[in-house]
C-alpha cells in the first residue's frame, strides 16, 4: 500500500524583537530546517522598544495565537510581554538567554542592558558598510583593474552565484570582488597579478546549471535556444573554468548543493587559512 503523503504542519511563530530581528528570523529558519514539513507562518515584529509598539504586537499574538520568540532585553517589556503570553497559553521563549548565560558565566562578566547593542556604529560596522560598497562596484567584473583591493576574487561560469556571494561576504565584512568567465572574452589583468587577494573558483555541475540557467531564461521570458543552456556548450564552459583553476592552483568550491549561506562559509575558512600563511611568511 502506497504510504499517505504527510501534509505540512502550518503554525504561527511571533518574533519579537528591540533590535531588526534579523537574529530571531535566521534563528527560527534554522531549527524549523530541522523539522520535515514543518511550515512555520512568521510574524515579525522588529524596533519593539515601548509599551504601546508592545500593545500592538500583543493584539496580532491574541488574533493569531501560536509560539512567541523574543530578544526584548528591557525587563518591563519583557515582564509585559510574557505575562500576557501566559494569559493566552503561548509559549514565551527568549531565543538567546541560554547562550547568554552560559558566556556570562564562562567569562564572569556583567551581561549588557543597552537595547541593539549589536547593531552599535563602530568600525565593523564601517567596514562592512565600505565591503559592501566595494562588492558593488566590482561586481561581474567591474572595477577592471582594481582587483587588489579584494579580500576575496571569485571567479565562475555565470550563475554560479557569485553576486549573493560576494554580497553576503559583504555583510561579514569581507571585501570580495567576482569575476565572470565568458566564453571568448579576455579576463581582466589584474586577475593574475594581484598579491594580496584570495581567489576562488566556483564550479557547478553541468545539469544544474543548466537548470539554473533556463529557469533564468524563463523568468526574462526568454525561450530561444541558445549554446547558454546547450548541453554540450555548458560541459566545455565548466571543463574550460575547471583547467584554468588548476592552472593557476587556485581552490575550487562546487556550489552544486550549497546555498549562498554555505558558500561564503568555505569561503571564509579558505580565506582565514590564507591569512594565516601570509602571516607566517
Amino acid at each position: 500500500m502506497t504510504p499517505i503523503p504527510r501534509l505540512g504542519v502550518y503554525f504561527h511563530v511571533h518574533l519579537v524583537s528591540d533590535s531588526t530581528g534579523e537574529t530571531l528570523n535566521a534563528m527560527t529558519k534554522a531549527v524549523c530546517a530541522r523539522f520535515d514539513d514543518v511550515l512555520p507562518i512568521e510574524h515579525i515584529y522588529p524596533l519593539v522598544r515601548s509599551s504601546r509598539q508592545l500593545e500592538r504586537v500583543l493584539r496580532e499574538i491574541g488574533d493569531a495565537p501560536g509560539m512567541v520568540v523574543h530578544t526584548i532585553i528591557d525587563s518591563e517589556l519583557r515582564s509585559q510581554l510574557e505575562d500576557s503570553c501566559r494569559r493566552y497559553g503561548a509559549p514565551c521563549i527568549a531565543a538567546l538567554d541560554p547562550l547568554t548565560a552560559a558566556l556570562g558565566r564562562y567569562l564572569g562578566a556583567q551581561l549588557s542592558t543597552r537595547v541593539g547593542a549589536q547593531h552599535a556604529l563602530d568600525s565593523d560596522y564601517f567596514n562592512r558598510i565600505e565591503a559592501l560598497n566595494y562588492a558593488i562596484g566590482h561586481d561581474d567584473g567591474q572595477g577592471g583593474q582594481n582587483l587588489d583591493s579584494a579580500d576575496v576574487i571569485l571567479v565562475g561560469v555565470s550563475r554560479t552565484s557569485k553576486t549573493p556571494t560576494s554580497i553576503y561576504l559583504a555583510h561579514r565584512g569581507v571585501r570580495a570582488a567576482n569575476v565572470p568567465l565568458v566564453p571568448g572574452a579576455p579576463l581582466p589583468e589584474g586577475l593574475f597579478t594581484t598579491t594580496k587577494a584570495l581567489i576562488v573558483g566556483l564550479v557547478v555541475s553541468p545539469d544544474r546549471l543548466i537548470q539554473i540557467r533556463r529557469n533564468r531564461l524563463l523568468s526574462l521570458n526568454e525561450h530561444r535556444d541558445s549554446a547558454y543552456i546547450d548541453a554540450d556548450a555548458v560541459r566545455d564552459e565548466i571543463l574550460q573554468a575547471r583547467r584554468l583553476f588548476d592552472r593557476q592552483d587556485w581552490p575550487v568550491i562546487d556550489v552544486s548543493r550549497r546555498s549562498v549561506e554555505e558558500t561564503a562559509a568555505a569561503v571564509i575558512n579558505l580565506l582565514n587559512a590564507h591569512r594565516a600563511r601570509e602571516h607566517q611568511l
